[in-house]
């Protein structure tokens, strides 16, 4: 399927594995340009060795206040515009509400959310300096988190339902001037993430099984399905 995508530009945090890898293979396939954001910098060079010349990338933490600006930087430098992007943020570690100590919550804070606000405002920003907010897109990848409690995730249960709805506002904002704004809300993707959850368990099979009988096709998502939508 052609989407209309051949030569845009977007820059795809936590692109190199899991959920933003499989959607920056989508893209690329579709004949669109990718910036890839990570933190690790073997994982970026990986990533983009993959997906060939229509892909750069920068080792950045999306909690760093200078990671938007110098993706951005990128996007300009190497491919001359920037269409938008998927703002996707490794889930913050496990723990419950009365073990969970304001330093984790302020670096969770960081990344999760600070960090999806700031990039989603920079990259409408350039957009709209660029000429390409009219038919640009941003999606912020939330979690189911955003609208049901997951045992254990108290961080994230915490932040995602604030995130979900700064998402609708930045969309009644920027809506009006072309750009959409979408808030995705996957459920088990089988991703390192969902492996690393089940580990935590104790009993990472148990943890398997019980999760996918509560899922109608009895089976956990695949990150390229994710990818596709």
């Amino acid at each position: 399927m052609d989407l209309g995508l051949h030569d845009r530009t977007y820059v795809v945090t936590g692109g190199s594995t899991g959920l933003g890898f499989a959607t920056a293979r989508v893209l690329v396939d579709d004949g669109a340009n990718v910036v890839i954001v990570s933190r690790r910098p073997d994982a970026v060079e990986q990533a983009v060795a993959e997906l060939g010349d229509r892909a750069a990338g920068i080792a950045a933490d999306l909690a760093d206040p200078t990671t938007p600006a110098a993706a951005i930087r990128v996007a300009l430098d190497r491919f001359g515009r920037v269409d938008g992007g998927l703002v996707s943020v490794g889930g913050p570690p496990p723990g419950s509400v009365t073990s969970t100590t304001d330093e984790q919550w302020r670096s969770a804070f960081e990344s999760v959310f600070l960090g999806s606000v700031r990039m989603a405002r920079e990259l409408y920003a350039a957009m709209a300096e660029g000429g390409t907010a009219d038919g640009g897109a941003i999606a912020l990848v939330l979690s189911v988190s955003a609208v049901e409690v997951f045992p254990g995730l108290t961080t994230s249960n915490g932040l995602r339902p604030g995130l979900a709805m700064l998402v609708t506002d930045l969309a009644d904002e920027v809506g009006p001037r072309g750009t959409r704004v979408m808030g995705l809300l996957p459920g088990r993707i089988a991703t390192d993430r969902i492996v690393s959850l089940d580990a935590a368990t104790g009993d990472p099979a148990a943890a398997h099984e019980r999760a996918t009988a509560a899922i109608p096709l009895r089976r956990s998502g695949r990150p390229e399905e994710f990818g596709r939508v």
